[in-house]
């Protein structure tokens, strides 16, 4: 304000003289217009109105500013006559000399410098809201009498704007008025300096301080609230009130520990049911593709295998429904032993020979499938299923959520646009009665049923059963009995956060089905169209593999996955022992890590005290491989055996399944690896990928490199 004063001084030096006459007539238009400011011509407002002080320095600043901005005044004024505008004027706003500083109030002053208004010299936002609002002596509509009394003349230099600072405001209580903020204002008022902060941080705590208490009090009417919109800049977004939780995470996995090594001469014999699922490796890939390792329960190594197709020969007609496939090759992490590889491949029908389908969609439309990686994803999945099926099959839909329902009776697949349409009328929400819906489709499926034609459940569902299971081995046994009657259920899991894979893999081994996971449109094309024979249409059941190995040639043996599908001894003669079955073409492979007499691989040492190695009629051979099956809907099962001659040779069929194996080793981490890591798997996998028609191979590499980046 000094300067500005100052700049005023050395204006009206320059002045003319003094003239008399125009003295009396300047002081009198001076007396005329500071007697009109001192009212509005607005009605009186309540006090409740004026939220903060109002600045007297404003009204004293805009008074100066009309003082000198009329033309006639500029030209006729005395010394005079304003030596005494500013005697009047300067005890009212209590400044002295040398004191630029703006008084301290309770408002913050704005950082915001603009051209020709009152925040340019440091103003509240509260004083220039008021001066916003009140008259303007200048406004011709306001006083039509004082355009008419004064000439236009040229408008002095516009000053500077004083530099930005802080002050600190005094805490007193809002006063109803300009005339007692005038009278509460202190004498010696000063600005207190603040620390220095960046300028742009402290601009945006005054806006936002200032917008947050119009919001609070609510008293700021439309008039204040356009003024402070045309000087503010936008407010900053304010941080919200609380952090949004993440969605809970309740996915399960069975927690299995691997298989052990085993001593040949202890315990010669291992026995395991087959398994054809491949949800595991979709569930990894998914988790790698988040930015994230998953975890070792979440990999189960004989579903990566199996993931993938391979070059086993096919059975001859009249032989058995598949046909076993032996392979023997060291073992690319330890060269002290040799891995054994089981591969079986199922016979593929013609198409005009498959039996009839009569398949039921089970499909969870609980809020928790709510997302369009669950319920959506589902819809276009089944959609692609549908151009597979012939016409004569059938299908029906029934949905489940707080209570189960039949969406669609039984209707032919040529009735695509009725299929397609119940289909996209499906939404999510409600709790998960899973054990009703469960019920409902099987009482479905069985009334579709007829002699010759397959009947399967098709389970598609993010696995949260959290209504009506209250009993999960009871819904496995209740799953188990409902097979006997040749209605097979399979699981499709979809979407993330809460997906039960323990339930998903109990349904579907209970049912005689097959489990797998969809993360995208390409795997539900996967398995539901490349490979869909195999996922409906099975050609054994109860499928057994038992290997008895030789002690003369194998000292240890140890079975890589598999170990949620292990069998005891005795089970493998026992039909009434439930096992996995084989789709039309599916393909099932397993592998063994054997270590010969004498390696400096064994792990174990020899007994003091115990029994020689027996004596065997084929020294020579590794072991002997036994297999067990039934034909669908038969209850006696018929045995297929072939010796393990340690000649056999390894195609890159074996030696992708081997790179896979270690692949699933090294997510767990394991400890049978030594120093093997991801470059010689990568390696591996890439050098026995062989034909590769749709990908997946050199997709499973891709995700061995993206775990190794996410792994260091």
């Amino acid at each position: 304000m000094t300067d500005e004063l100052d700049d005023l001084r050395a204006a009206l030096k320059a002045m003319p003289g003094p003239d008399q006459d125009a003295k009396a007539r300047a002081m009198a238009l001076a007396m005329e217009n500071f007697d009109r400011l001192q009212g509005s011509p607005q009605p009186a407002r309540p006090s409740q109105d004026r939220p903060a002080r109002a600045g007297i320095l404003n009204g004293a600043r805009n008074m100066l500013n009309f003082l000198t901005s009329r033309p006639a005044l500029a030209a006729t004024t005395s010394i005079a006559a304003l030596i005494i505008g500013v005697t009047v004027i300067l005890p009212v706003t209590n400044l002295k000399p040398g004191n630029g500083d703006i008084p301290v109030t309770n408002e913050k002053p704005s950082t915001e410098a603009k051209d020709g208004n009152a925040l340019a010299t440091g103003a509240t936002d509260t004083e220039t809201a008021v001066l916003e609002r009140a008259p303007s002596a200048t406004d011709p509509a306001a006083d039509p009498a004082a355009e008419a009394s004064v000439a236009p003349q040229e408008p002095l230099p516009e000053p500077a704007a004083p530099e930005k600072k802080e002050t600190a405001a005094a805490p007193a209580e809002s006063p109803t008025s300009l005339a007692e903020a005038a009278q509460d204002e202190p004498a010696d008022t000063q600005a207190v300096e603040k620390p220095m902060v960046e300028e742009s941080v402290a601009e945006d705590m005054v806006i936002g301080e200032s917008e947050l208490r119009l919001r609070a009090t609510g008293e700021a009417d439309a008039g204040l609230a356009d003024t402070l919109t045309t000087y503010l800049p936008a407010p900053t977004a304010a941080a919200p009130d609380f952090i949004q939780p993440l969605p809970e995470n309740t996915e399960a996995y069975a927690s299995t520990p691997a298989n052990p090594v085993k001593v040949t001469a202890e315990e010669p014999v291992s026995t395991f049911s087959i398994d054809v699922d491949t949800a595991s490796y979709a569930v990894i890939r998914s988790t790698l593709n988040g930015g994230s390792l998953p975890a070792a329960e979440q990999v189960r190594i004989e579903e990566m295998i199996n993931y993938f197709p391979y070059d086993y020969p096919a059975p001859e007609a009249g032989e058995a429904p598949f046909k076993a496939s032996i392979s023997v090759m060291e073992t690319p992490w330890n060269p002290g032993t040799r891995l054994v590889g089981i591969g079986l491949q199922g016979a593929l029908p013609a198409a005009e020979d498959r039996p009839a389908l009569n398949l039921v969609f089970l499909i969870d439309t609980s809020g928790s499938m709510e997302d369009p990686n669950k319920l959506g994803l589902l819809k276009k999945s089944l959609a692609l299923m549908l151009a597979e099926l012939r016409p004569e099959d059938e299908i029906a839909i029934v949905a489940y959520a707080g209570s189960a329902g039949e969406v669609l009776p039984p209707t032919r697949a040529e009735n695509r646009t009725a299929i397609l349409a119940a289909l996209e009328n499906l939404s999510a929400g409600g709790s998960t009665a899973g054990a009703e819906g469960l019920e409902l489709a099987y009482r479905v499926a069985e009334g579709m049923a007829k002699d010759g034609e397959v009947s399967r459940i098709l389970l598609a569902t993010d696995g949260d059963f959290n209504v009506g299971v209250s009993d999960p081995e009871g819904l496995e046994a209740y799953v188990a009995k409902k097979r006997e009657s040749g209605t097979y259920l399979s699981v499709l899991g979809f979407g993330r956060g809460n997906l039960d894979d323990v339930i998903m893999q109990s349904l579907a081994q209970n049912g005689n089905g097959t489990a797998a996971y969809i993360d995208t449109l390409s795997e539900a094309r996967k398995v539901l169209v490349d490979q869909l024979t195999g996922a409906l249409f099975p050609i054994a059941d109860d499928v057994k593999i038992q290997i008895e190995w030789n002690p003369a040639q194998v000292a240890e043996y140890r079975l890589i996955g598999y170990e949620t599908r292990a069998l005891a001894r005795e089970d493998f003669n026992n039909d009434k022992v439930d096992a996995g079955e084989i789709g039309a073409g599916t393909q099932v492979t397993a592998i063994y890590e054997i270590t010969a007499p004498g390696s400096s691989a064994l792990r174990n040492d020899p007994l003091r005290y115990g029994a020689a190695a027996p004596a065997t009629d084929a020294p020579e051979e590794l072991g002997f491989l036994k297999l067990r099956y039934k034909a669908p809907g038969e209850a006696s099962s018929t045995l297929v055996d072939t010796p393990i001659t340690g000649r056999e040779t390894a195609s890159d069929s074996a030696r992708f399944a081997a790179a896979m194996a270690g692949f699933g080793q090294l997510l767990q981490g394991s400890v049978y690896l030594g120093d093997w890591g991801w470059d010689e798997a990568i390696a591996l996998a890439v050098g026995a990928r062989g034909e590769d028609p749709f990908g997946y191979r050199a997709e499973a590499v891709n995700l061995m490199r993206l775990a190794e980046s996410l792994g260091k």
